[in-house]
């Protein structure tokens, strides 16, 4: 692994305690990042799934379910388990496809783009302090880590839905 540093490259050595707190630091990080959703998702006896089909479903409207078991990487039975919850709960619409009568597209319902919204927002808020005390230099190396630790499969995709968000 190499970093830029005074504009000379040089490897960049990690002993085994300074990756364990790295790997720390994710845990207490991803526990406190999901705690504030995951109070609003107990109290509607959903779960992380439900959170991050109601996610995926509003940022890419429309998504189909095979669009949305690669972007989750979960089996279909379980995908099918939530979907029929948030269906059922008048959070997401499924429709079939216009070209494609076999496919499901899935889109949020007013309901749901206000569970979305509420669910989002302390997430948002959270990364957006986190971001400010880092500044920007962090944060474009935070991303780095994060992309360089994604399989090239999962790369691919959170970069194309990167890239669908500038239009």
């Amino acid at each position: 692994m190499t970093m830029t540093a005074g504009g000379a490259e040089g490897l960049l050595f990690l002993t085994d305690d300074q990756l364990r707190r790295g790997i720390e630091a994710m845990f207490f990080a991803y526990r406190d990042f999901t705690g504030d959703p995951d109070a609003i998702l107990a109290d509607l006896d959903y779960g992380r799934a439900h959170h991050r089909a109601v996610h995926f479903i509003n940022r890419e409207p429309g998504l189909t379910v095979s669009g949305l078991l690669d972007v989750l990487g979960v089996t279909k039975q379980s995908l099918n388990r939530v979907l029929r919850t948030l269906v059922e709960d008048g959070l997401v619409e499924s429709r079939v496809g216009r070209r494609d009568r076999r496919e499901r597209l899935l889109f949020l319902t007013t309901k749901g783009e206000e569970l979305e919204r509420r669910l989002g927002e302390a997430q948002r808020a959270r990364m957006r302090a986190a971001y400010r005390a880092a500044g920007p230099q962090a944060v474009a190396g935070f991303r780095q880590v994060l992309e360089a630790m994604m399989n090239p499969e999962g790369r691919r995709r959170f970069l194309a839905l990167a890239e669908s968000a500038r239009g």
